[in-house]
């Protein structure tokens, strides 16, 4: 019987307004590799991933990015991720505290400095560049 254990994450989306900024934090800041830079019918597309995930990427993509979204689905999207509404991702890292510093130093909006939560995990968040909230959480050692 087919228990459907071969079901794993490929692709998670952030929506971005600005995609060399997006790239500068992406890249830059937090270390992924850029995978694929694509240009279509207009729009762009570029997918990041950690060296220590490969085959887990993050699509970095427009607003709305469906060719089939009416302007003021458009418009719509564009408000919400200018006020920070769109969801945004977790990360896991090995060290919270020193990646708090290393984002912070590159001048990223701070939503929370670390703090160790009462469900077991160090976590801070941030905004990126497009106002999407990252959380970094520590998982504890064992």
């Amino acid at each position: 019987m087919d228990t459907g254990n071969d079901v794993r994450l490929a692709q998670c989306f952030i929506a971005v307004d600005d995609h060399d900024k997006a790239l500068a934090f992406y890249r830059d800041v937090l270390g992924l590799e850029v995978r694929n830079d694509v240009g279509f019918e207009g729009m762009r597309w570029v997918t990041v991933a950690s060296p220590e995930q490969p085959d887990v990427e993050i699509v970095l993509e427009p607003p709305a990015a469906n060719p089939d979204a009416s302007p003021g689905d458009r418009q719509a999207m564009a408000e919400l991720l200018a006020k920070g509404m769109l969801r945004g991702v977790n990360f896991t890292t090995t060290d919270c505290d020193a990646l708090f510093e290393r984002v912070r130093e590159a001048g990223v909006d701070v939503l929370q400095e670390p703090v160790d939560q009462p469900y077991g995990v160090r976590d801070c968040a941030f905004r990126d560049p497009a106002g999407n909230m990252l959380r970094f959480m520590e998982r504890p050692r064992r």
